[in-house]
C-alpha cells in the first residue's frame, strides 16, 4: 500500500513509518523542515518538504494515496490555539476532499468529544467537526490518553521543589499512553479496512496521579515523591515560570480543570477500549529513571 503521514519524525510518526516501512508498504512523511529529509529517507521514506497549511501542497502529497496519516503540529507561537488546530484541520479536510483519498487516520485526543472547556482539546474537537463533513471518506480517529512523555516536563519541578503536580488532586484518575502504542494503533488501522466515521480510544494504563508520583519518585530513587495539588493560578504562574508562552499556558491550566472535574475522561471510562497497549507505567518508569539525570 502507498501512504503518506504527517508530524515528521515525531515520538508518533517516526515508529508508525518503520513500522509500515517493515511491512512492505511505500511511506511519504510530509516535514515542514528541509533538514529532516536525509533522515527521512535513511528510513526508506520519500520525503514531502512543505507546510501542512499549503492545501495544494497536501493535496498533491494526499494524492493518489491508499490512505492517509493526519496529526496538527504543536504551535508555541500561536495566539489562539483552538483556531490555529481547527484551522489546520479544515485545510486537511479541504486537501482530503481535492485528493480523492478516502481513508484517512486522525491523531485527535481524549476529550475531544467536548466542545470546549478541554485547552488544546477543543481544537481537535473541531478537527473532528470538520472531517465529519467529508462525503464518501472512511475516518478513524484515534483518541489517545494523556502522553507519558509529558512528564519530562516535570524534572525541573522534581529537582527543584521536590514534587510532582498539577492542578487537580493525588486521587484523580488519569488513563495514560505511551507514543509507541499510539503509533501501533495507527499502524493497525491504516492497514486494515474501515468504513464511516468511527473512534478509538488508545491507552497503556490507568492509575491516578498520586500513584503516577509513587511510580516515578521510586524509579528515580525518591520513592516517597509527593503529588502536590496547585491551584489554577499558581499553575499558570509555575508555567510562566518554567518559559510556556501565556497562551498555552492557560490552555494547559484549563485542560487541568477539566481533569480535575473529571469530565475529561468521563467518555473514555464508558467506552474503554478492549485492550490496553503494551507499555505500563512501570515501562516508562524505567524509561523516566535515565532522562533524569
Amino acid at each position: 500500500m502507498n501512504f503518506t503521514i504527517t508530524g515528521s519524525l515525531g515520538n508518533i510518526s517516526k515508529p508508525l513509518a518503520e513500522t509500515l516501512i517493515a511491512a512492505g508498504h511505500q511511506v511519504t512523511i510530509i516535514s515542514s523542515n528541509p533538514d529532516k529529509a536525509g533522515a527521512i529517507e535513511a528510513l526508506g521514506a520519500t520525503a514531502a518538504i512543505g507546510s501542512v497549511e499549503n492545501v495544494d501542497f497536501l493535496t498533491a502529497t494526499f494524492k493518489g494515496k491508499d490512505a492517509i496519516y493526519t496529526m496538527v503540529p504543536p504551535n508555541f507561537g500561536a495566539s489562539n490555539i483552538r483556531e490555529f488546530i481547527g484551522a489546520t484541520g479544515k485545510k486537511y479536510a479541504e486537501a482530503i476532499k481535492t485528493s480523492g483519498v478516502n481513508k484517512v487516520v486522525n491523531l485527535s485526543s481524549i476529550g475531544a468529544h467536548l466542545d470546549g472547556g478541554t485547552g488544546p482539546i477543543s481544537g481537535l474537537h473541531d478537527v473532528e467537526q470538520a472531517y465529519a463533513e467529508l462525503e464518501g471518506v472512511a475516518v478513524k480517529h484515534l483518541r489517545p490518553a494523556y502522553f507519558y512523555t509529558n512528564f519530562y516536563g516535570n524534572v525541573d519541578m522534581i529537582k527543584h521543589a521536590g514534587i510532582l503536580g498539577s492542578n487537580y488532586d493525588a486521587e484523580t484518575p488519569l488513563v495514560l499512553v505511551h507514543p509507541n502504542d499510539i503509533a501501533a494503533a495507527a499502524a493497525e488501522e491504516l492497514q486494515q479496512g474501515f468504513e464511516g466515521k468511527s473512534v478509538r480510544y488508545i491507552a497503556s494504563d490507568e492509575t491516578t496521579a498520586a500513584n503516577v508520583a509513587k511510580v516515578l519518585g521510586t524509579a528515580i530513587g525518591k520513592p516517597e515523591l509527593p503529588w502536590v495539588e496547585f491551584n489554577d493560578e499558581d499553575a499558570l504562574q509555575g508555567m510562566l515560570q518554567a518559559g510556556l508562552p501565556e497562551v498555552m499556558a492557560k490552555s494547559y491550566v484549563e485542560m487541568g480543570a477539566a481533569t480535575r472535574s473529571r469530565i475529561l475522561y468521563a467518555h473514555y471510562f464508558n467506552n474503554r477500549p478492549a485492550s490496553l497497549g503494551k507499555i505500563k507505567l512501570e515501562d516508562f518508569a524505567t524509561e523516566f529513571a535515565k532522562a533524569f539525570v
